[in-house]
């Protein structure tokens, strides 16, 4: 027969491969003709010279088999729109063995084949289900323990299984932050809320090895082991050879990984329980032991295709899919079991067909369970919100004595001192939140000795020392991969991206992780944070494309994440105040944009006026989430929405209209850019006679088109309007870049264009 796919008869090309393996299972058990040998005791080796005991072996089995069964079940119900996942472990089931050998209490960020993991762990407590738990998250049900039904994932809070969807390696960089934080959080003296010799697991496949975000996140595990820094990760890349259509290299993955140093490789034969166990325990013991990153290279198969709608018969030949199954995990330990004894022909197969029953028994039951049908049930955990303890906690002032002792005495506390620039007041504020949470971390590119490029991070590095405030490797991806991990381990993370423009480098970090994990958790894992971010345009002296970065674009459209931008620096203390609280109180996850050319600005309308100087805020003001800034409230010839670099540009420019026109105008100061407060922005344009939208950001997607549409649909979309905008264009550099941004001039003629 040819190996062309094409040239298949239809009789093979019809053949359903989960069929096939199936009775490839079947048919191996009820055609076994060699000698059984005597059935060994509980805590004999299964086989002569394994370390897997007879015991071990016997639940790693049902582990297996639970998981295969749950792959068929997948593929039978789907087409009754029963399931709505099949993505399948088949294959991988040697994974289990990672599961026995690792404690419940190790956090784990799972590659999408671990059935036969979450098996295995769930025998780590005792009254937990797997087969129905697993059952309720393929049916999309409410009751899913693990997301509430919002996506088949594999998670569960009790087993420190932390949530992951589609795991292209973009859950690596967390995972190695997390076994960073377990070290970190000793050294600062943190209660942990796991062991303190716990390891941090991370599976993925060898296709995804290669992605960028699996590099950055090796990269930096031996960038640590280099400095003798403990992390104790195990990463397994479980092995199948294929991504989808597209094969690994033979022996690539060996070939990368066997030599790296600072990344400790461990093989292990993930198709054979017999062989593996004693290869993983090895390298499960070395990582626990040396806290050193560890590479578990896990050889196993990838059978019944990548996932239900994969129909390889179309594109593999029928001679390579066959010998493909014949590698199948399954056979081994069928033959295991009945090699040693342990089980009979016919015992083996009534396992085997139970384990069926109860699978297809709970995905009834599944099925009947109920469904998320109001969108209110849907986002629920996406942006929880308690105002009043979030009020109370950011102005909660019990730490008096050590924010005296960090600003070296009561008479400089900096609400004592004179009004200040925004870069200073900012630092105050760093200042005094990390003397009001000992759990608070600082870290990032040049933030520690140095202060940070532009200095607002000065002193901080002295004060806290080291433990606290510390400098990154030059990696922004891996910057909010630590973030991810010291949330994981109940510390307050303060990272620093230097530059807006460098965000995006990363923004999957916050898109498609941090902003996601409680709402395909149920709210069960948070990983708060506060994200510094300096950006937005009008630098002089110093600028282009990356250092005058407008584009907000990217923040806009992440679901649950919080953006701040303070234009001065009383308004940055009060802000920052808030978003630490939501981070303690909501576990929300919020970006704080600093904007650049305002750090050390002081004027408003002339040389040595000091207008836009400001006092430190007492510990008692905080800022409420969605509330703008208003200034001339009584105002209503001309509405003025900005925000950032904009209010003291819009403010110039009122003083110049109401000179011109005689028109009294208010200028609202948004200060919260995602999400917007429609209600409250409606409250504003509602007895505005003309509005003007100023908005640094590009043309295209940015703040301004989010006003305006929150005008129109309050019903006011009559009102004289117009958008002040930058263009749809890179920054240049020099006095061009001035040419691409809004200025005073633009929101003088553009009040002029109204009657």
């Amino acid at each position: 027969m040819s190996a062309t796919p094409n040239a298949i008869p239809a009789r093979h090309r019809n053949v359903n491969r989960a069929d096939v393996c199936d009775r490839n299972f079947i048919e191996f058990v009820g055609d076994w003709s060699g000698t059984p040998g005597r059935p060994p005791r509980a805590d004999d080796p299964v086989l002569e010279g394994s370390l897997c005991t007879a015991g071990d072996f016997v639940e790693l089995l049902e582990s297996q088999l639970a998981s295969r069964h749950l792959d068929l079940m997948a593929r039978v119900l789907r087409v009754q729109n029963k399931v709505f996942y099949t993505i399948g472990s088949s294959g991988h089931e040697g994974n289990a063995m990672v599961a026995r050998l690792t404690r419940h209490t190790d956090p784990a960020f799972l590659h999408y084949r671990s059935g036969a993991f979450m098996a295995e762990r769930f025998r780590k407590l005792p009254g937990m289900d797997p087969i129905m738990d697993s059952a309720l998250s393929f049916a999309a049900s409410k009751d899913d323990p693990a997301s509430g039904g919002r996506h088949k994932v594999w998670g569960s809070k009790p087993l420190w299984v932390l949530p992951q969807t589609s795991t292209i390696a973009s859950h690596l960089p967390k995972a190695l932050g997390t076994a960073v934080a377990i070290e970190q959080a000793k050294r600062i003296a943190h209660p942990l809320p796991v062991p303190a010799d716990s390891i941090a697991i991370c599976s993925f496949g060898d296709a995804s090895s290669n992605h960028a975000t699996a590099q950055t996140a090796f990269n930096t595990a031996q960038w640590t082991a280099y400095q003798k820094l403990p992390a104790p990760v195990l990463f397994v890349c479980e092995d199948n050879g294929i991504g989808i259509s597209v094969k690994t290299p033979g022996g690539w993955i060996g070939n990368a990984f066997r030599h790296r140093d600072g990344l400790d490789y461990f093989p292990a034969d993930g198709l054979d329980l017999a062989a593996g166990y004693e290869q993983v325990a090895r390298a499960v013991h070395h990582c626990r032991t040396t806290r050193r990153p560890t590479f578990l290279h896990l050889r196993t198969t990838r059978i019944m295709g990548h996932a239900g709608t994969d129909f390889e018969i179309e594109w593999r030949s029928i001679e390579e899919l066959m010998a493909v199954e014949a590698s199948d995990p399954l056979l081994r330990s069928a033959a295991i079991a009945l090699e040693s004894g342990l089980y009979t022909r016919e015992s083996l197969l009534a396992v085997y067909e139970e384990t069926r029953r109860t699978c297809f028994a709970a995905a009834d039951e599944a099925d009947r369970r109920p469904k998320l049908d109001r969108l209110e049930d849907v986002i629920a955990p996406l942006a929880p919100y308690t105002p009043s303890k979030v009020e109370a906690e950011a102005t909660r002032a019990d730490f008096a004595e050590k924010r005296a002792s960090v600003f070296g005495g009561e008479d400089k506390l900096p609400e004592r001192l004179p009004p200040r620039h925004l870069a200073i007041q900012i630092n105050n504020a760093l200042h005094d939140l990390f003397a009001k949470y000992p759990q608070a971390l600082l870290f990032g590119e040049d933030v520690a000795q140095k202060g940070g490029v532009y200095t607002v991070t000065k002193g901080l590095h002295k004060a806290f020392r080291n433990a606290r405030v510390f400098n990154t490797l030059l990696d922004e991806t891996m910057i909010l991969g630590l973030a991810q991990g010291y949330a994981n381990m109940g510390l307050l993370p303060i990272p620093e991206i230097q530059y807006l423009a460098y965000f995006h480098n990363a923004c999957d970090q916050i898109r498609g992780e941090a902003a996601s994990l409680q709402f395909f958790s149920n709210d069960q894992f948070r990983n708060p944070m506060v994200v510094r971010m300096a950006g937005l345009g009008y630098q002089r002296g110093f600028g282009g494309h990356f250092h005058n970065d407008n584009s907000i674009t990217a923040l806009r459209d992440i679901p649950g994440l919080i953006v701040g931008c303070a234009s001065r620096g009383d308004d940055a203390v009060t802000m920052l105040r808030t978003l630490t609280a939501l981070a303690q109180v909501d576990g929300r996850v919020s970006i704080f944009l600093e904007p650049i050319a305002l750090y050390m600005t002081k004027d408003l309308h002339e040389a040595g006026d000091g207008q836009w100087l400001t006092s430190y805020p007492p510990l008692d003001q905080s800022m409420t989430l969605g509330e703008g800034r208003v200034y001339e409230p009584d105002a209503c010839d001309l509405v003025i929405f900005t925000y950032g670099n904009g209010v003291p540009m819009s403010l110039r420019a009122a003083r110049e209209i109401e000179t011109k026109r005689g028109w009294k105008c208010r200028v609202v100061d948004l200060r919260w850019l995602v999400p917007l407060n429609d209600a409250y922005i409606a409250e504003q344009a509602k007895t505005a006679q003309r509005i003007i939208v100023v908005d640094e950001g590009r043309h295209s997607a940015g703040i301004g088109e989010g006003v305006i549409t929150a005008v129109v649909e309050a019903g006011q979309g009559s009102t004289p309007l117009k958008r002040v905008v930058g263009v749809d264009t890179f920054t240049p550099l020099a006095s061009a870049a001035f040419l691409v941004l809004p200025g005073e001039a633009d929101i003088v003629a553009a009040a002029e264009s109204l009657r």
